[in-house]
Order: structure tokens, then sequence, then C-alpha cells
């Protein structure tokens, strides 16, 4: 997996305030790439960071994670939908705007790809 595309998600992630939530495809395009390999990335090396403020685009999260979110989200002020899958994102939703410029300083130090020479 891209080292570089890891901490890019990873970063966004860690800038994901208390009490607010991110999808895995806001997290997608703000990275340059796919849902799924954000989930993925997730899956793989999310472990250490504030994984349970990332759900599906629903404000759902996978049930083996449920359990676990929902011990932290009333700590942030995260409400659980009656469905009991996860939260009504749209009142729990990060500013993407904000977040977007945040993630710029955040990933300065990492590079694309070969950089030429100085």
């Amino acid at each position: 997996m891209d080292d570089v595309l890891v901490e890019k998600v990873l970063r966004a992630v860690e800038l994901v305030p208390r009490g607010r939530i991110i999808s895995y495809g806001d997290i997608a395009a703000l990275v340059g790439t796919g849902p799924r390999q954000v989930g993925s990335i997730m899956r793989l090396y999310g472990s250490n960071v504030t994984w349970w403020r990332v759900t599906n685009a629903s404000g759902d999260l996978p049930s083996h994670l449920r359990q676990r979110a929902f011990e932290i989200w009333p700590t942030e002020g995260i409400t659980v939908k009656p469905n009991g899958r996860g939260c009504r994102i749209r009142e729990h939703h990060v500013d993407l705007e904000e977040l977007a410029v945040a993630h710029v300083a955040a990933t300065a130090d990492l590079m694309d790809g070969p950089q030429p020479p100085t």
C-alpha cells in the first residue's frame, strides 16, 4: 500500500475534531482516492487514530466497531440514531472546507512522488 496515501488518510482522521464525524467518501475526496481504499487503510492502520469519527455516508459503522464507538460517542456529544447503526451524520458532520485547509498544512511534509534534487 502507498505509504504516503496511508499517512494522508490517517492525518485527515486525526484532524476531525471531537464531536464531529467524517465519511470514508469525504476522506477519499480529500486525499484523492476511493472510499474503499480509505476503508482498507482504516482497517489495516487505523487502530491508533480516532477511527470512531469515520463512518459511511449514512453515518453508520460496521457492526464490529459499533459497541466500542458507542461507548466513546457520548463523551464527545455524538448521539446514536434510533436504528442503532450509527449517528445522524448531518448533525455531527465535520466542516469539510476547514478540514481541507488544515489537511494541506498537516501533510505539507509528505512527498507525492519523486522530487527533483535541490
